[in-house]
This record gives structure tokens, sequence and C-alpha cells, in this order.
């Protein structure tokens, strides 16, 4: 099972989830007032250069901004997370990964979907939808959405998502990473 922590605020943070395994660590930038997990674009080039060269960087992102997407693939991670229907011109140059939710139709111009009804707050996903999104995708489907290192396993067995998304169910305080409950997350991933 593929793993993504997200909402990483510190270097150490996205070093340690790699060492243990994360195939993804991801950024929120350009979304004040939306997230307490935002960083500047400073902070997010050194979380990423300190995540390791087989960790996946992933820019996240609830802005509607044209001149904030760019801004955001400047900081060449390797995918962008969006939160909203924007439309490339062009060939952005980075994975595309769009969030949805119930209601939501499912987009073809990207590269995954992450199902997460609350986009971003951490309420529980809705198993029935996430299953059925599973089934009607044809891109890889990604579960978030009150994931903890306690219900995940379930959560996979359930779904079988493409990969798991968490950020606050492995946190002491928003954007702070509880190391072993970042263990215990990947390790129940893992043993799903």
């Amino acid at each position: 099972m593929r793993v993504k922590i997200c909402g990483i605020t510190r270097p150490e943070d996205a070093r340690y989830a790699g060492q243990q395994g994360a195939d993804a660590i991801g950024v929120v930038v350009f979304s004040g007032g939306v997230s307490q997990r935002v960083v500047g674009e400073e902070r997010a080039r050194e979380i990423f250069d300190a995540a390791g060269p087989f960790t996946t960087t992933v820019a996240v992102s609830h802005t509607k901004s044209e001149d904030d997407l760019r801004r955001m693939i400047a900081l060449r991670p390797d995918a962008i997370q969006i939160s909203h229907p924007f439309r490339f011109d062009e060939d952005p140059g980075v994975r595309i990964i769009r969030v949805i939710g119930r209601g939501d139709p499912l987009p073809k111009d990207c590269d995954a979907v992450i199902v997460d009804d609350s986009h971003g707050k951490g309420r529980d996903f809705d198993p029935a939808y996430a299953r059925d999104t599973v089934k009607r995708s044809p891109l890889p489907v990604i579960l978030a959405g009150g994931l903890t290192p306690e219900n995940v396993g379930d959560a996979i067995r359930r779904v079988r998502p493409y990969a798991v998304d968490v950020a606050s169910g492995v946190e002491v305080s928003p954007g702070i990473k509880d190391h072993e409950k970042v263990r215990a997350f990947i390790a129940a991933c893992r043993s799903a």
C-alpha cells in the first residue's frame, strides 16, 4: 500500500517519514486561512530537500489563483494537489492530483484523485462513496479523511484504494508530526 504523509511543516518530519517508508510527503502552500499547516515557499523548498531522493514530493493547495499555481510548480515538486477544477492551458510539467468529494464529477485531466469529502479537514471518509469511486475511476484513487494508525488497515481492506493520505491522524498538533504515529501508520498500511 502506498502512503502519503501530508501537512508536513518541518524538514525533520519529512526526513523521518521517508526513512520510515512513506512513498510521498505533502506540503501545504498558498492556502492561507484554509489550513493551519501552510508554509512559505522557502520552507517548502527546505522540506522537499529533506525528503530524500526516493520520496515523492507534493505541493498541496486550495488556491484558485493562476499565479499561485505557477509559483507552486516553480517549487519543483513531483506533483501538485489541488482542490478546485482549475484547467491548465498547457502541460504544467508536474503530475496533477485532484481532490474530490461527493457530488464532484470524476475528473479526467489529472494523474490521480483523492477522495476526501472534508477537503483536508480530517473528517471521516464515506466508505460507500470511496468504494464507488475506486470502482468507477480509471485513475488511481487515494483515500483521505479521518485516517489514523488504528483505523487505516480496516479502511484499506474495505475500500481498496491505490494509496492512503494522512495529516491530522499522525500529529501532536497541526503540522507537527508524532514520529511514533507516523511509524505506526506506515506499518499498519503495509500489513493491511
